[in-house]
């Protein structure tokens, strides 16, 4: 009776921990196995305390030996012998025995051509805003709604999508508590944010029907029990929130498989789930629908192309000789381009430094990955430089976007104040990193992009230029911004020439001739942008 009891007393307590912790039933999740291994310890312990003679034990004067119940010890060799099987099952598994597979684990094209790939930008398609600065916006529309900001708040899921077009942020409304809960639960969530990523535009969305689910409700409307009851072996990604194309909200769950216990995670599809209603649908990768933006996480495709990175010439060398090894920047940020979304990070050396090989970047829906390589400066060498022509107000960078301006490579920062807001653009040379331009965001990105491109000196091609061969008739020299500057005057027009140009300037005389290139203007003094 008492063994009974015990198994009954052991699947009570089992079922709270699992209505609690919510582990896949999965042979291939570590939660799965410390569930079990915490159900045969409970059981163990209570077979214990059931064999336990409090009695005998402390009759006065009677020696008592207490030994350890027959049960505690299997229990303790089982679960020791399953997790250093686990141990010895992920060792083998591992890296360093299989560094060919885990370079692989993600497909790279390594063909990537920046000018032929990256369209021209589009600064009306541009996510200027980062995560951070969209918050502060979604607070503040919640902050307006009097009604609301008591009995909800704002999630930071702030997913980044492409809708109908546009490029916004969208994060739910939370209850915001366990009691708010309880008083609207039967309405349901009322709505969700959205802030736009180009022009700072963020509004409430109110919905006919409320969102029921919620990784904020309790019981068995919270998000992640009933996506757990529903799907008990499938092992869960990172959630992400979106809306299709017609506004209706839904959350997107990417389905992982493993390899081993817990190692080299890979994307097997989502499911997408329905808050108002509680429905979900199951996908395969090659079957998400289009307007799904997110499948992939920023975290697990950084790991993927790590491994891709790392173990190009095996395990060892990734530690030791380290040829061709390369990792990921630290940063990351997002790109949008042909209705999908794009992740962007840099690569460069594992050996530290202040420059980048290329970069890549990764569909979020379908885990397409391209290399392009594009050397240049490393995104945080970038936004110090941008950092430092504002220096005395103290501003702030974000995490560059690479943009295709004029065919050449540019970071493009927003520069924001201690309250998140963007007071500043600035546009950085991707090969040059002091080449860098900033301007008061109150003129307009437009503005900012004339400023820089008048500023630097482009690779101009000879079909862009006309070319011409001049007599100089007297020369001049000057210093503007650490430059010098050659002044070159013919008997009717006078040029102005870096001496970055050529290092044939300073060897110029009267009389002598120089075939230049530049651009027809109605300036008094041209600029010459090439020296033949």
């Amino acid at each position: 009776m008492r063994k009974i009891i015990n198994i009954l007393i052991t699947l009570v307590l089992g079922f709270i921990i699992y209505y609690i912790t919510l582990p896949a039933i999965n042979l291939n999740n570590f939660g799965f196995y410390a569930f079990i291994a915490f159900l045969v310890f409970i059981y163990a312990i209570l077979d214990s305390l059931s064999s336990f003679n409090s009695v005998e034990l402390f009759k006065k004067g009677k020696k008592v030996n207490y030994q350890l119940p027959n049960t505690m010890i299997y229990a303790i060799l089982g679960i020791g012998s399953v997790f250093v099987l686990i141990l010895i099952v992920n060792f083998i598994c591992s890296p360093l025995f299989n560094a060919k597979s885990y370079q692989q684990r993600i497909s790279v094209d390594e063909s990537g051509n920046f000018t032929e790939d990256i369209a021209e930008v589009n600064f009306n398609h541009l996510p200027l805003l980062d995560r951070a600065s969209s918050e502060v916006l979604g607070d503040r529309v919640m902050g307006q709604v009097s009604e609301l900001v008591s009995q909800f708040s704002v999630s930071n899921l702030y997913t980044q999508i492409n809708y109908n077009d546009s490029i916004l942020r969208v994060t739910p409304l939370e209850y915001a508590d366990a009691i708010k809960w309880f008083t609207n639960r039967k309405e349901g969530i009322v709505g969700y944010i959205t802030v736009d990523s180009v022009t700072g535009e963020s509004k409430l969305t109110r919905l006919k029907k409320g969102m029921k689910y919620s990784s904020s409700a309790l019981f068995n409307e919270k998000l992640e029990r009933k996506l757990r009851f529903t799907y008990p072996t499938t092992n869960f990604g990172n959630i992400s929130f979106e809306i299709d194309n017609e506004g209706n909200p839904y959350y997107i769950v990417p389905t992982i498989s493993y390899t081993a216990v817990g190692l080299k995670a890979k994307v097997t599809g989502v499911i997408i789930f329905d808050p108002v209603t509680g429905e979900s649908t199951k996908y395969k990768k090659e079957d998400i629908p289009s307007w799904v933006d997110i499948a992939y996480s920023a975290s697990l495709v950084i790991e993927q192309v790590d491994d891709w990175g790392n173990y190009k010439n095996g395990f060892f060398n990734s530690i030791f000789g380290q040829k061709n090894v390369v990792n990921t920047t630290e940063g990351y940020n997002y790109l949008a381009m042909n209705d999908d979304i794009y992740l962007y990070t840099g690569i460069t050396s594992v050996v530290s430094d202040e420059s980048n090989l290329g970069f890549i970047l990764t569909n979020m829906r379908t885990g397409k990955t391209t290399y392009y390589n594009v050397p240049g400066a490393e995104e945080f060498s970038a936004m110090s430089s941008a950092e430092g022509q504002v220096q005395d107000m103290g501003y702030t960078s974000t995490f560059p976007l690479l943009i295709n301006l004029k065919g050449n490579p540019t970071y493009l920062v927003s520069l924001k104040d201690s309250s998140g807001l963007v007071k500043m653009y600035g546009f950085v040379d991707v090969k040059d990193y002091q080449k860098v331009v900033v301007t008061d965001a109150s003129k307009g990105i437009e503005v900012a992009k004339d400023n820089y491109l008048k500023a630097i000196k482009k690779e101009a091609s000879d079909d862009e230029l006309k070319i011409e061969e001049i007599t100089i008739s007297k020369i001049k020299t000057g210093i503007i911004g650490g430059y010098t500057h050659y002044y070159l005057t013919t008997e009717n027009k006078t040029y102005k020439a870096s001496i970055s140009l050529s290092d044939r300037l300073p060897l110029l005389e009267v009389g002598d001739k120089i075939k230049i290139g530049y651009y027809e203007t109605d300036k008094d003094i041209i600029e010459v942008e090439k020296i033949y």
